[in-house]
């Protein structure tokens, strides 16, 4: 017999000399101690057979000893209390575990935990991949549940106790019980149904046929009143706001097929369609818990989210000890040590030497970030290099992933137009359905009185404009989903169709297609430390990358308090620095008079790239001065350098037909030099916001669709004018930005695969909306002539529904086909 090559638990390669695990008595080959120690202790709590109900290998397990090292913090009540909640039957804990491969998984975490002294009930939601645990604190704790999962070889996160009380989670639930009911119903029926059927061509008994009515009639009537509630309480709504929404005829179909059943049944003679009327039900809850559980995908970007914040820091106090405490607890200004390998727990300031993180999963850049002294690093990020001390800067609300999670809310509250007008498209085509049936009701009633009902339920239930009011949610949901994955955040939902049909993408310079290279300031001033001293008091007040340059490299000088600042827009700064008025920015608004001089009295420069006016001012643009009562005391000067994918990114727009141009408000020869650079023939130099807006409006007047990029914080006036306003914002900054469109990181790449991605998605939208439309003049006329019993138009209403939903999962699959420049995917991408 051949030696196994495979780890027995988990199924991962052997190394030379594997560790043996004994379970029921059997030695079995395993790939490290983690691995070896969950097997025994699974086969200890009497679980073995784990092993033999399993469809799939477990994941790796987690070293025992690490595990428990980690989970006695949450025996800290200020962690604690973040994820624990009291109920009546002592405390419940939500918990996100990885690992949970099959329905054996589910098995063994319930009974381990349930081995566990103290637990009262243990759900586990493999789909979700969540525990709920209630247990009685007087006899286990927090850290005693996390070890036992530990030990059986799942890894465990507390979420937060708002958790608990997640919405979607609740939604799902209940839709679920009620999927539940109405199949069991539809079976029930259909059995019965079966009966009658067969006995119209036997000799059923009356008495026999009427008990069959009456089962039938038992078990349909709580699909009717239970499982197909949403559908007469949003018709209700409907109807009280005197709209006709897609609730409508369903409800009616309901209501007609049941009484009309009822009255039958109650009367001894003619058809009943209980089974009919389940199966409608049935197959309606199918359709919409499918388009709910894609509709949930978005929102499980937060838990991904809630994986990369990490659950622990190793704080370093003032004698230099370092202790494990909850990264919950940190606050701004404490220093953290992370060793190698290990997720950075909040944002903060790299003190030690060079390392190599990886951001991939925050900022989409595949390749490892070379870090160095004084440079930011990203909570969630991994430290490859370590161990690393850093200095925190944020926590909590303030952080790159809660700026993530906050546009993830942004988007999921929106109601894009498009919804709206398939919301009146679908309304408009319910009056025209229950038209339909009302004629088809009148008609049948001349011809075949006995067909008419049977007719007109069919054209209900066929006609039903479920596919129809789908179409555009379910392709939304989806592209929201795809594009959240890859670090581009659609605050706007109906940013997707603008940005798909526009004609022309306008890119500021400075920030966007740029970045300041703050290691390379040159200062000409009398007393240099003094000089970016108060330079920097000033710049603190501005979010502009110049200003951000000088705050950061005035970091090492004490700091001085600035007061009455006030920043003008295209300008620069102005305010009080240690009892001296000073203004901070070009040299026009500088040496201006003026209180609110921007930098419009200048010419506004335009042209082609060799074609223009006389350069007069090169020493402008990344050149600023610092003004004393109209006496220059200090200049600084900056050099810019390409942003990374910028060229790569406007190749791509370019090549989809896009027109390109470049609007800064920085001088002549260096926004030349950029454009020349990036092949853009088009670029205006020494635009204040104000003339920046005008040439958007000369471009709008003409026709165009203008896509404007820009940093969204400094650009917002200008963003504002623009049909797709695309911020360029990173960490704390992404909640702030002010546009339809975030691109997290600043990864300009991303934005050819959001156009590629908006353009898919309107296409699988006309797509969706065009198969509803035939379906329904293909099959309401069968139905309209009686071909159609209402059973098999349930089937046909769900099917169209189900293409729908599984047209819209298509949506950036091909995404990562595009050009090998792109970023990697920011969060796992959701899969269907």
């Amino acid at each position: 017999m051949s030696a196994p090559t495979a780890c027995w638990h988990c199924g991962q390669p052997l190394p030379p000399d594997p560790p043996q695990a004994v379970v029921a008595g059997n030695t079995h080959a395993v790939c490290c101690h983690g691995c070896r120690a969950a097997a025994e202790w699974i086969d200890r709590l009497g679980l073995a057979d784990y092993y033999r109900l399993r469809s799939a290998p477990a994941e790796r397990a987690p070293d025992p000893d690490a595990a428990t090292r980690n989970t006695q913090a949450w025996n800290r009540p200020e962690l604690a209390r973040h994820v624990v909640r009291e109920t009546a039957g002592g405390r419940e804990v939500l918990l996100l575990i990885d690992g949970i491969r099959c329905a054996a998984c589910v098995w063994l975490i319930e009974r381990a935990l349930g081995a566990v002294a103290g637990v009262a009930s243990v759900q586990v939601n493999a789909a979700a991949r969540r525990a709920r645990i209630v247990f009685d604190p007087s006899k286990t704790d927090l850290p005693a549940l996390l070890i036992a999962l530990a030990r059986t070889g799942y890894t465990a996160l507390p979420l937060d106790a708002a958790a608990l009380d997640d919405a979607r989670r609740r939604e799902a639930r209940a839709a679920l019980k009620r999927l539940v009911v109405a199949g069991f119903g539809a079976m029930q029926a259909m059995m019965y149904a079966s009966a009658l059927y067969l006995g119209a061509f036997t000799t059923m008994d009356p008495a026999t046929r009427d008990g069959m009515r009456w089962l039938g009639l038992l078990v349909a009537t709580p699909v009717v009143f239970y499982a197909a509630q949403p559908f007469f309480a949003g018709a209700t709504r409907a109807l009280r706001a005197r709209a006709l929404g897609m609730d409508v005829p369903v409800a009616l179909a309901i209501a007609l097929i049941y009484g009309a059943s009822l009255v039958e049944a109650l009367r001894g003679g003619g058809e009943v369609y209980f089974d009919s009327v389940s199966m409608f039900v049935f197959f309606l809850l199918a359709g919409r818990y499918l388009e709910m559980r894609a509709r949930h995908r978005a929102g499980n970007l937060v838990d991904a989210l809630a994986r990369l914040a990490p659950a622990f820091a190793d704080r370093i106090d003032d004698a230099g000890k370092i202790e494990r405490i909850g990264a919950l607890e940190l606050v701004p200004g404490e220093r953290v040590q992370i060793a190698q390998g290990e997720r950075v727990p909040a944002d903060g300031v790299l003190e030690t030497g060079a390392c190599r993180v990886d951001e991939s999963l925050l900022t989409g850049e595949s390749a490892p970030v070379r870090k160095h002294a004084g440079d930011g690093l990203i909570g969630g990020s991994i430290v490859l290099e370590g161990p690393a001390i850093a200095r925190v800067t944020r926590v909590g609300a303030d952080t790159a992933l809660a700026g993530i999670a906050a546009l993830i809310a942004r988007a999921q509250a929106e109601r894009p137009q498009l919804a709206q007008a398939g919301e009146r498209m679908a309304a408009g085509f319910v009056a025209r359905v229950l038209s339909l049936a009302a004629i088809c009701a009148i008609g049948w009633s001349f011809v075949d009185p006995a067909r008419a009902l049977t007719a007109t339920l069919a054209v209900l239930v066929v006609s039903c404009p479920c596919a129809f009011a789908l179409a555009v949610p379910a392709a939304l949901t989806r592209a929201l989903s795809v594009l959240a994955a890859r670090g581009v955040f659609v605050v706007h939902t109906d940013a997707i169709e603008n940005l798909a049909t526009a004609t022309h993408a306008v890119f500021d310079k400075t920030g966007t297609l740029t970045q300041i290279d703050g290691t390379h300031l040159q200062v000409d001033a009398p007393d240099r430390d003094e000089a970016l001293a108060l330079a920097g008091a000033l710049a603190r007040g501005s979010r502009h990358p110049l200003s951000l340059a000088l705050a950061h490299a005035a970091e090492c000088l004490p700091a001085l308090a600035a007061s009455d600042v006030r920043t003008v827009a295209g300008g620069g700064i102005e305010g009080t620095v240690d009892g001296r008025h000073l203004r901070l920015g070009q040299r026009a608004f500088a040496l201006s008079n003026e209180p609110d001089t921007p930098l419009c009295p200048l010419p506004r420069l335009r042209g082609r790239v060799g074609v223009g006016a006389n350069d007069e001012d090169t020493s402008d643009g990344d050149t600023i001065v610092l003004v004393e009562r109209g006496r220059i005391i200090a200049s600084f000067s900056l050099r810019e350098r390409l942003r990374p994918g910028a060229r790569e990114a406007l190749d791509a727009l370019r090549a989809d037909g896009m027109m390109l141009e470049l609007a800064s408000g920085d001088a002549q020869s260096k926004v030349a030099a950029i454009a020349q650079r990036l092949g853009i023939d088009t670029w205006h130099a020494r635009l204040s916001p104000a003339a920046k807006l005008e040439r958007l409006r000369e471009l709008c007047a003409a026709g165009a669709r203008i896509v404007m990029v820009g940093d969204g914080i400094n650009d917002a006036p200008v963003l504002a004018g623009a049909d797709v306003a695309v911020a360029l914002a990173s960490g704390a900054e992404l909640a702030q930005a002010s546009g339809d469109i975030v691109l997290d990181g600043g990864h300009l790449p991303a934005l050819a695969q959001a156009r590629a991605s908006a353009r898919e998605t309107l296409a699988v939208l006309r797509q969706n909306q065009r198969w509803a439309l035939a379906y329904n003049l293909a099959v309401v006329p069968l139905g309209a002539l009686g071909f159609v019993p209402p059973w098999l138009a349930a089937i046909g209403m769900s099917m169209s529904s189900l293409v729908v939903i599984l047209n819209a999962l298509r949506i950036g699959r091909r995404l990562p086909a595009l050009a090998a420049t792109m970023p990697a995917t920011a969060l796992a991408s959701p899969t269907p």
